[in-house]
């Protein structure tokens, strides 16, 4: 149960934002934003950064999904991992990929999945630095140095950091407040 009531489903007001979200949604208000909605300052910001992580950056969306889908199998948010493990799979990542992701121990997934070769080097060095991130905040000079040397840019690893930040947000939001996959 959600420890503060949703918004109704058929919320309309204040229109533009609740259009603005359902646009962004293609029509349908989540959980989530039902939830974010008690706040209409919130909910507005929140659709608007988090509709520029998702569709604004020129990082891999491959590489992108993977990290959202670690941050919610270290925090326990079934809700983000059960809305981003299907659009990792859709950017190229594979179902024994998540399999891997949910039944590991993530803070030795390189060691435990070597012989499986079921990622590559950048997406083991995203899984590296989103554990490290999550877990510790602080980050090793070996694994921020694999993330460099596996991305293209520093755009890249500047978005993937930032990617990385933002859905520990989005995880901590929702797991405090209970929101339930719909």
């Amino acid at each position: 149960m959600p420890r503060i009531p949703y918004q109704p489903a058929d919320l309309a007001e204040p229109a533009e934002l609740v259009d603005a979200v359902r646009l962004r949604r293609g029509g349908t208000l989540l959980n989530l934003d039902r939830m974010l909605l008690q706040s209409p300052a919130f909910a507005r910001g929140w659709n608007t950064f988090l509709g520029e992580v998702r569709t604004g950056l020129s990082l891999s969306p491959k590489l992108r999904e993977l990290a959202m889908c670690v941050v919610a199998v270290i925090n326990g948010a079934d809700y983000e991992f059960m809305h981003h493990a299907p659009e990792f799979i859709k950017a190229g990542g594979s179902q024994a990929q998540v399999d891997a992701l949910r039944n590991h121990d993530l803070e030795h997934f390189d060691a435990e999945t070597s012989k499986e070769r079921l990622f590559d080097a950048a997406e083991l060095a995203t899984i590296a630095l989103t554990f490290e991130m999550t877990a510790h905040v602080q980050v090793s000079d070996e694994t921020f140095a694999e993330v460099r040397a596996t991305l293209p840019s520093n755009q890249h690893v500047v978005e993937l950091v930032g990617v990385i930040a933002t859905y520990n947000m989005v995880s901590r939001f929702l797991v405090a407040l209970g929101v339930e996959p719909e």
